[in-house]
């Protein structure tokens, strides 16, 4: 039997990667410095959170150089914009069947 819950994506439990993906969400790309400004989180603590994104494969990564500087930048892949929405749609049948 099927419940609201198993829609909850494990990899969405930490609010810096519900943060990240609702960042990405809403811009098609964001560098890491962006994002980092925008969740307020530690170089370590983002990387931290990207990697285990990148490992499921619900974040893509694009390195390259503006000048001689690294800039990566990070979007959402389909496959992560797909689990992202069910994981909302989840919680927001669980708030609503409180109501």
């Amino acid at each position: 039997m099927r419940t609201i819950i198993d829609n909850l994506h494990k990899a969405f439990e930490s609010r810096v990667r519900l943060g990240i993906m609702s960042a990405l969400v809403v811009n098609e790309t964001l560098n890491f410095n962006a994002l980092k400004e925008y969740l307020d989180v530690t170089d370590g603590n983002l990387a931290s959170h990207l990697k285990a994104l990148e490992k499921v494969e619900f974040v893509g990564v694009d390195k390259s150089f503006i000048g001689r500087k690294p800039n990566t930048t990070y979007s959402m892949t389909r496959q992560g914009r797909q689990a992202f929405e069910e994981h909302i749609a989840a919680l927001e049948k669980l708030i609503n069947s409180q109501k």
